[in-house]
């Protein structure tokens, strides 16, 4: 009996799952790249973010010995203060991320705190007061003072004046994330960044939010896209996809094992996939490089077709090559259907259509009639236009006198018409004959 048929048959099938596992577990899912919820984040040298949001306001404490003892405490992402007997010295407040950078050689982070206690300090450089920096060390110290695994404060050095204090930290570090594609924003006029900014999806924008949900009235939204002009070229054309939990594929190692279902990432579809109609255009389509002196525009012309009590969901996929792609979702509340609507250029072009083909018609049946009087009624000149006959009766019976003429005698009427309007200078000159006669004594 052969080896293969001694093995029971449902290890042999457990084997198939293994395989089958193992050739699944290399998909990642990729996930839009929201904006930390705080502002203690950076990025490393590949533009990979570092989220350091869970250490915000976690105490180093380094004890000072001297004749007057002291500590210096460092809030991670907060600030730095000496404290003792006398009171607290405070060397600084971190304002944004864009004081968490990335550091060189054995520093691998830099924290910088600006703002602090002006007493002593007041000339210093722009009048910014005590200031701090700390160099972050991911792992231990170099010293081997640092014993405890949450970090500790490996050492530090103060200025002459006792205006500036360098601190070095050490700390175990956050893993790095999604590569970002940094400087490339999305917003709702040019240079704005409402929904992206520096690569990184705002919060409102990131998935269902119903106060940042656009109104049914609202059928056109212009997005404009902007990035730097030494990457630009790196942006590709975007796509829209539609979620929906319905529309999963099956994987087929979910027969034998538990799994979730997973969305397919070639299926594009709305959530729900039924009820709106979704349409892109403008030069952000067509593949148009978007930099900062000439953003693209990306139209999102979208129609309810049925009504739904809970908003639609567009998610626009805007791939970067060489990084993870930029991803947003829009809301869109239907209250009531949408009339499809028509458009204004199609009515000029019927219009159009309709007065060429007018005028052509008019043109043949002119000319046909033209020489069709010349032919065979034998007329010439204007009497040979199609129509001259009526215009010449319509002209004439504009032109009659309106008085009655009688058809008896027409002469005598003229007659009868002139010694009408010769009556009234007779009858003067009769008057002054009579006033001569018998005017007199």
């Amino acid at each position: 009996m052969s080896p293969v048929a001694s093995c029971p048959m449902h290890a042999i099938h457990l084997s198939i799952v293994v395989l089958l596992a193992a050739t699944y577990m290399h998909v990642v899912a990729t996930a839009i790249i929201v904006v930390p919820s705080s502002n203690c984040y950076t990025f490393d040298n590949e533009s990979r973010l570092i989220d350091f949001t869970h250490l915000v306001g976690k105490e180093y404490e380094y004890n000072e010995q001297g004749s007057q003892p002291s500590d210096l405490v460092v809030e991670f992402c907060k600030d730095v203060q000496r404290r003792s007997q006398e009171g607290y010295i405070e060397f600084g407040r971190f304002v944004s991320s864009r004081s968490f950078l990335f550091g060189s050689g054995s520093t691998d982070y830099i924290q910088k705190f600006h703002d602090g206690d002006l007493v002593h300090c007041e000339t210093t450089f722009e009048k910014m007061g005590r200031t701090a920096q700390v160099n972050i060390i991911c792992g231990r110290c170099s010293n081997k003072v640092c014993r405890d695994e949450q970090g500790c404060i490996c050492s530090i050095s103060y200025d002459e004046r006792m205006c500036r204090v360098l601190v070095e930290l050490a700390i175990p570090c956050a893993k790095s994330g999604p590569r970002v594609f940094k400087g490339f924003t999305v917003g709702f006029h040019p240079r704005s960044s409402e929904i992206v900014y520096n690569g990184l999806t705002q919060l409102g924008f990131e998935q269902l939010h119903h106060g940042f949900s656009f109104q049914t009235e609202q059928i056109h939204v212009s997005l404009y896209l902007s990035a730097m002009s030494s990457l630009a070229d790196l942006v590709g054309k975007p796509t829209f996809k539609r979620r929906q939990a319905a529309n999963m594929t099956r994987d087929p190692l979910c027969d034998f094992i538990h799994c979730t279902s997973r969305a397919s990432p070639s299926t594009v579809t709305v959530n729900p996939a039924k009820g709106l109609s979704v349409t892109l255009t403008g030069s952000g389509l067509n593949g148009a490089m978007p930099t900062t002196l000439s953003p693209t525009v990306l139209n999102v012309d979208w129609r309810c077709e049925i009504a739904r009590s809970s908003p639609y969901e567009v998610n626009i996929l805007i791939p970067v090559e060489g990084y993870d792609p930029i991803e947003f979702t829009l809301t869109k509340k239907c209250g009531y259907a949408q009339e499809k609507e028509s458009d204004p250029m199609k009515g000029w072009a019927t219009f159009g259509i309709i007065s060429c083909i007018f005028i052509v018609l008019s043109t043949l049946l002119c000319c046909g009639g033209f020489i069709y009087k010349t032919r065979v009624e034998h007329l010439y000149g204007l009497d040979a236009l199609p129509g001259m006959a009526f215009l010449s009766a319509f002209l004439d019976a504009a032109g009659r006198p309106r008085g009655y003429l009688p058809a008896d005698n027409p002469s005598e009427s003229h007659a009868s018409q002139a010694s009408w309007e010769h009556t009234p200078g007779t009858t003067q000159a009769a008057q002054r004959t009579n006033d001569r006669a018998y005017g007199s004594i």
